[in-house]
């Protein structure tokens, strides 16, 4: 192939969409025009980061396979979220992976990853995985029992939710007193285990959706913008309005409009 009468729009298309082999690659690596060099230096940063998420996503697999190790099968990564905003709920999951399953290469702690990529993540998790279990406490629960008891309750309850019974649970820097299996509890475990990165991201997008649909009823609030948490104009929302039945009244400074 000589590939000094191809296109740089054409090579761009082979570059980009990754159907270049790697004699080609070694013709276009000579190629003198500067544009075919830059799509080169592209194509070889693009594939080093895959690379690198190869390297983490079998470096957060390590917790999962030391227990398939074991003889267990049916890992559950629990996580939760929404422990700090003064609104909405605390939203918990559970999700049991295919241990086979390299789909989620690149998945990360949800606060880490972008909207879209979260939302990709959920439809591959929800798709693929073997088991997920979504648990729910809302605003008056917290205040009658503390958003450290909600947390734990909301992953039980995410936990029991699964129709898939767990043999072993790591979660997300918690211990649950009352789970039957053998748990593990890792600190910043979203960043660490590929169950509870997993888990993370459903927790985040089903809480996030629950907020969205909470500003067509609340719109003051700019639910949909701030998930509940104490910006500038959630404040000033609710200096103006007092609180909706979403607003957690335990925490300051809600109290204060009680």
């Amino acid at each position: 192939m000589d590939v000094s009468q191809l296109t740089i729009r054409y090579i761009k298309t082979m570059v980009e969409s990754d159907e270049v082999t790697s004699d080609q690659l070694a013709l276009l690596r000579k190629d003198a025009r500067s544009g075919v060099q830059k799509l080169i230096n592209q194509y070889d940063k693009r594939v080093e980061k895959q690379e690198q998420l190869k390297v983490k996503f079998e470096k957060m697999k390590e917790f999962e396979d030391a227990q398939y190790s074991d003889g267990y099968r049916f890992i559950a990564g629990v996580d939760e979220v929404g422990r700090g905003p003064l609104a909405g709920p605390v939203v918990a999951a559970s999700v049991i992976l295919d241990p086979f399953d390299s789909t989620l290469i690149g998945i990360d702690d949800s606060k880490q990853l972008s909207e879209t990529k979260r939302e990709q993540y959920y439809e591959t998790i929800m798709d693929n995985a073997i088991a997920v279990g979504v648990g729910i406490v809302n605003a008056n629960r917290i205040d009658q029992i503390n958003i450290y008891q909600a947390a734990k309750q909301a992953m039980a309850e995410a936990i029991n939710d699964m129709h898939q019974e767990p043999d072993y649970c790591l979660l997300d820097a918690m211990t649950l007193e009352e789970l039957s299996c053998p748990q593990q509890s890792l600190v910043k475990g979203d960043q660490r285990s590929i169950s509870i990165a997993a888990a993370s991201v459903i927790a985040k997008v089903t809480r996030d959706n629950m907020m969205v649909e909470a500003a067509h009823t609340y719109p003051d609030f700019e639910f949909d913008r701030n998930m509940g948490y104490g910006t500038t104009n959630h404040l000033q929302a609710l200096s103006e309005h007092g609180p909706t039945p979403l607003h957690r009244r335990s925490f300051n400074p809600v109290t204060s409009y009680v």
